[in-house]
């Protein structure tokens, strides 16, 4: 018998024109006005998360580009044929004058330079030659300064696509070349339309709430989601049921998740611990265990504050009854601890120790009627765990009033001039302190540091509650930390004032060396010359 070949579904129901592409509506719109009125740009940049079709958009690009129509006389066009022997080669991978390149494994200045000399020569077979460079982030310095003055005036014959999952780190002088679109990551709602359809091509049965499931699971990339589908259904070995997608992804079913908040509205510690048990003994991911119950906390307060109840996996009523059992402000706050339980969750002794000291953090916060009044000790670190906050969003508790007529004693917190001293003084390392550093204090009052930084990944909420611990350590009080993302006045910041410091240094070793008699003597009586780059501060 013939041995049958099996294609993965991303790579059968990849989209091979614009009409067919999910998600990317502005994006394509742009594209295909710009190709049906002939206002091509010669070199375009697509930015967005793994798997939101930036490749496939470039593969389209190209045909439209390129396309000769079913009878060979065609032009450029929006809405490639798809028939054609252009068409087909570049949706196979050979045509010769579609050159894909990837620079996390080409990223030196020699291949780049060899690529660039390939391009003066006109195209072999098409209208125009396409270089579509994959990742193009992971390029040496070396490497982008060799393809700039190509990529500003290339040939008229010559198209740059530039694609990349990390735009930030693409120096400006090649964004400023581009064409940039950034496409978005898709809504679970998206990709569950996009998999229910290819269910129905492919003539396999499946549960609704399964394939929504697998939606949300795929986290707005529609390649992971058709992954994940191609995996559901070798795993169900027919129809795809909701059952069998929560074995394979580990997923906790809602019920569970309706019980542990149960147990946490009684107050019962017994009760949690033990379905966190049943949780290990069924091997559930802890991390998506605490993904899902943020989403359960989110789609209550929804229900709370305004009205909204509909969900796939916990049925209405249910989510009628929880947002019963907890107040407005209760819910915010264990959607912070979930949260803060799933960041910190690989830095645990293990994955049941960090989900289990999450439950109990749900507790520890949890008000009580009878309690009475905390004491100074026991209302710190409560104060001090509920004073971090992410992004911009303000802080889920106030500090204790206690708290205040401690603060009237201490001494004052430092102005935006004395901050980048502070920073230098904090005991916290990797990427926390680089939030610091490149951060600008906005304001310091009433224990809470507001501040502003230009880098989005700087300010992820893990990042933020170790900057606010290294503050309450070194003030020896509860502090809060809120970060806004948007331009700083850079001399404001500890890193532009080190590299400022740095730049005199340099200014001063190179002004000595240009200075030496003996270097002068060379210079002027031999023509040599001094290379900047090998000159280097003397470390103090």
């Amino acid at each position: 018998m013939p041995r049958m070949s099996y294609q993965a579904l991303a790579r059968k129901w990849r989209p091979r024109d614009f009409a067919t592409t999910v998600g990317q509506d502005h994006v394509v719109r742009a594209l295909s006005n710009a190709l049906e009125q002939q206002r091509l740009h010669h070199a375009y940049l697509l930015t967005g998360t793994r798997g939101v079709g930036k490749t496939t958009l470039a593969r389209i690009l190209a045909k439209a580009l390129n396309c000769i129509g079913p009878d060979g006389n065609g032009g450029i066009t929006a809405t490639p044929c798809n028939q054609c022997e252009v068409c087909a080669a570049i949706d196979a991978g050979r045509f010769i004058d579609y050159i894909e390149m990837d620079a996390a494994s080409n990223r030196s200045v020699d291949e780049m330079t060899a690529l660039l000399e390939r391009a003066v020569y006109a195209p072999s077979n098409a209208r125009f030659k396409v270089y579509m460079i994959d990742e193009v982030h992971m390029l040496t310095s070396h490497a982008f300064n060799a393809m700039l003055k190509t990529l500003e005036e290339p040939p008229d014959y010559v198209k740059f696509i530039l694609a990349t999952t990390d735009p930030q780190k693409i120096p400006v002088t090649v964004l400023s070349r581009c064409l940039q679109f950034n496409l978005k990551q898709m809504t679970p709602t998206a990709i569950s339309g996009r998999l229910t359809e290819i269910l129905g091509l492919e003539g396999i049965g499946a549960e609704a709430a399964a394939v929504q499931m697998l939606a949300r699971a795929a986290r707005g990339s529609m390649r992971d989601g058709l992954s994940l589908l191609d995996q559901a259904i070798a795993y169900s070995g027919g129809t795809v049921t909701l059952a069998t997608v929560q074995a394979m992804l580990g997923a906790v079913d809602g019920l569970t998740l309706v019980r542990l908040l149960d147990a946490l509205a009684a107050g019962d510690a017994t009760q949690m611990l033990a379905i966190a048990d049943e949780m290990a003994a069924r091997s559930f991911s802890f991390g998506q265990a605490l993904r899902d119950l943020a989403g359960l906390l989110h789609r209550i307060a929804l229900a709370q504050q305004a009205g909204v109840v509909g969900d796939d996996v916990v049925n209405a009523a249910e989510i009628q009854r929880l947002a019963g059992s907890f107040s407005p402000e209760e819910v915010q706050l264990y959607y912070q601890i979930a949260l803060h339980g799933r960041n910190d969750l690989s830095l645990a002794p293990d994955e049941y120790a960090g989900f289990t000291m999450t439950l109990l953090r749900l507790l520890a916060f949890a008000p009580r009627d009878d309690a009475a009044p905390p004491t100074p000790q026991a209302a710190a670190p409560r104060a001090m765990a509920a004073g971090a906050t992410t992004g911009s969003a303000p802080a889920t508790l106030a500090a204790p009033k206690h708290a205040k007529s401690a603060k009237a004693a201490a001494p004052p917190l430092p102005g935006a001039e004395q901050w980048p001293e502070l920073v230098a003084r904090l005991q916290v390392a990797g990427l926390a302190r680089e939030l610091a550093a490149h951060s600008e204090l906005l304001s310091s009052d009433d224990d809470h540091f507001r501040l502003r930084v230009s880098i989005k990944s700087y300010a992820e909420a893990g990042n933020v509650e170790r900057l606010r611990a290294a503050l309450a350590q070194h003030f020896g009080r509860p502090m809060r930390v809120s970060v806004a993302v948007g331009d700083t006045a850079g001399a404001t910041t500890a890193a532009a004032l080190a590299e400022q410091a740095r730049s005199e240094k340099q200014k001063s070793a190179e002004q000595a060396i240009y200075a030496d008699p003996f270097v002068k003597e060379l210079i002027e009586n031999f023509g040599a010359q001094v290379e900047p780059q090998s000159i280097r501060p003397r470390e103090s």
